[in-house]
């Protein structure tokens, strides 16, 4: 939640009068990026905005709500007594169980039933309860970019996150039912587009602006957490000893696609970095070549650990993100990556993390550019052209903060990577290394 005081503005009559009409353009413009704007015109609104913020910030689906209080509002006088509590108890949205039952019968008869996990799954703390109903129905199951850690990653049923290869959307499109639960099914979730379901599908999504906004569905408008729970109090054992093995068969496809193109570094460093983070700390990737790997190849371990920046007005955030995330668990030794470019967005942030001690180790993979637009552009036309970077020396910049750094290689990378994570305090890790992306397939 966000709260933001404004000085009068002259052009709008200054005061409170004039804080009124900025506050209604405020509002406007905060509506398209934000859940929900609460403006308090006057100093006995404040505790409601404040609860009304807080009610709508916990309610699914989650999301940034703004809080608008005017700075002559916030420096009156007042005979308001202090507010000691505020209730703010968030709304359940429970499924309608017309829809559900329905569900479940489709679920129970279906001969290959699939799941599709989204963020809404780890954002309702609903895992536990997805892998029931998988086992249950014996569903192979894949979590998008967003739902990281939703399912154990080599779980028997898990075809872990290839959304991005062409196998895995054949198999999707095979299911005679797909249950997809907190998901919209948006670019990166669907092969940029490229799929289409061959059978009938179920969508259970709190957000009701994603609900069938892509594709045709049951459409379940309800909390990830309560609609599960709902279909295990419904669906019946469904037995299937084949399932693990076609989920097996999916994924040797795909890594046989991947051994055809030379991609052993970039595979090796998603193992180093997991084999050095401990299992619960979280991990933040930013927009580069490293973190559009770990979409698909990397075991986040848990839900809610692994944290990445889906969009290219992501640059930059990963070392912000991940100081954030040291405020909020002390003590938890906490990872961000970036590459070279995205690094240059956050260099100011070496301070924060020095000055407030935090335990954040940003690894830094130093490609010279920005690599995965070096890499496209190459693709496309033979060369590139403003992908290279003039950048520091990333060592001895964070050593001018104060905060101990270091270059690192592949093949060391896993013990420095764990040395610097158990060591109290912010470092910083430098990787020289120019990584592939693996081929697309959406094309």
């Amino acid at each position: 939640m966000a709260i933001s005081s404004q000085v009068p503005v002259a052009g709008l009559g200054g005061g409170r009068q004039g804080h009124l009409h900025e506050l209604r353009d405020q509002a406007a413009s905060f509506r398209d990026v934000v859940k929900s704007v609460h403006p308090a015109r006057t100093q006995s609104q404040i505790p409601s905005a404040i609860a009304a913020a807080w009610e709508s910030a916990l309610t699914v689906p989650h999301g940034p709500v703004w809080v608008e209080i005017p700075e002559d509002v916030l420096r009156a006088e007042t005979v308001i007594p202090q507010v000691t509590g505020v209730d703010a108890t968030p709304h359940e949205l429970a499924p309608r169980p017309e829809l559900t039952a329905l569900a479940a019968h489709w679920l129970e008869n279906a001969a290959r039933p699939v799941i599709i996990a989204g963020g809404g799954v780890v954002r309702s703390d609903a895992s536990g309860k997805l892998r029931q109903l998988a086992e249950r129905l014996n569903a192979p199951v894949v979590t998008t970019f967003g739902g990281k850690g939703a399912f154990p990653w080599n779980h028997p049923l898990s075809l872990q996150s290839w959304l991005e290869d062409r196998h895995m959307t054949d198999f999707l499109e095979d299911a005679d039912v797909l249950l997809v639960v907190g998901s919209g099914l948006g670019e990166l979730s669907s092969n940029y587009h490229t799929f289409f379901p061959g059978g009938r599908v179920i969508q259970i999504e709190a957000d009701l602006g994603k609900l069938e906004s892509n594709h045709t569905a049951l459409g379940i408008h309800a909390d990830a957490r309560l609609a599960l729970q709902a279909l295990l109090e419904t669906v019946g054992e469904r037995q299937d000893p084949y399932a693990p093995a076609r989920v097996q068969m999916v994924l040797a496809e795909v890594q046989a696609r991947l051994a055809g193109q030379d991609l052993d570094l970039e595979q090796s460093l998603l193992a180093s970095i997991r084999s050095a983070l401990p299992p619960r700390s979280p991990s933040f990737w930013d927009m580069t070549v490293l973190g559009y790997w770990a979409w698909s190849a990397f075991d986040a371990g848990h839900p809610n650990t692994m944290h990445s920046a889906q969009g290219a007005g992501g640059l930059g955030y990963a070392f912000p993100a991940a100081l954030g995330a040291a405020v909020a668990e002390p003590g938890t030794p906490v990872l961000a990556v970036s590459g070279d470019g995205g690094a240059m967005y956050s260099i100011a942030e070496l301070a924060t993390a020095r000055q407030h001690d935090l335990d954040v180790t940003w690894l830094i993979v130093d490609d010279g550019g920005y690599g995965i637009l070096r890499e496209y552009m190459t693709d496309a036309f033979g060369r590139a052209t403003g992908t290279e970077l003039a950048r520091p020396d990333f060592t001895a910049l964070a050593e001018s903060f104060g905060v101990p750094a270091a270059r690192t290689t592949p093949e060391s990378l896993a013990a420095d990577l764990a040395k610097a994570l158990a060591t109290p305090g912010p470092s910083v890790l430098v990787l020289p290394a120019v990584l592939k992306m693996f081929a697309p397939t959406h094309l």
